[in-house]
């Protein structure tokens, strides 16, 4: 994983070597964001990007990590929705993600535990979640 810190110059398309497609022939415009941001480099990825990518489950191995290093500053980052909303896609990510990379977990449970005292409301079912409180 250290080498994904040096090559933010690429894109998730480049560093999966998978074109899911052109934007302009998407059929809706989440879909053609997304495919869109699939070709930006990721050192370019505004916390947004970042937001509405890991909420589609799209590039999980490589912006999950980005994600990380953004929250240890400010585990309450914002993107367009609310005070924590990138920490809320991260912890609304597939169980079997955390599964398969504990030490990313280890790392996000750090960054959770940090949360103020209260937490914002709508970081609660995403909490539960990834806590394994549902």
């Amino acid at each position: 994983m250290s080498w994904l810190m040096t090559r933010t110059d690429r894109s998730l398309q480049e560093i999966e070597s998978d074109d899911w497609g052109d934007p302009a022939s998407a059929t809706t415009r989440l879909s053609a964001e997304a495919l869109r941001l699939r070709r930006t480099p990721v050192g370019d990825l505004s916390t947004e990007d970042l937001r509405l990518l890991i909420g589609q489950q799209i590039g999980l191995d490589t912006l999950i990590p980005i994600a990380a290093r953004t929250l240890a500053v400010d585990p309450l980052t914002e993107g367009d929705l609310y005070p924590g909303d990138l920490l809320g896609a991260v912890l609304r990510v597939d169980p079997g993600f955390w599964a398969r990379h504990p030490a990313l977990r280890a790392r996000i449970q750090e960054i959770v535990g940090r949360l103020p005292d209260p937490t914002p409301r709508e970081l609660g079912p995403g909490l539960d979640r990834f806590l394994g409180r549902d």
